[in-house]
């Protein structure tokens, strides 16, 4: 019974702390400038990652 409930708040843990970073990153997105010309070239580059990995996993769910 407890095993139930552990996996039961492990999964709610799980979406809440999607929902949390999800929430944090539409605010960042709306506070930040959209043209990211302005970053250094490392940073513009692991941007440019991310924002394939995020287009990459989108397609998996």
């Amino acid at each position: 019974m407890t095993g139930r409930t552990a996996k039961s708040s492990e999964a709610l843990d799980r979406k809440m702390s999607r929902s949390i970073c999800d929430a944090v990153g539409e605010r960042l997105q709306r506070s930040l400038p959209p043209d990211g010309s302005h970053l250094p070239a490392p940073l513009a580059h692991l941007m440019n990652e991310l924002r394939k990995r995020d287009e990459t996993s989108l397609r998996f769910e």
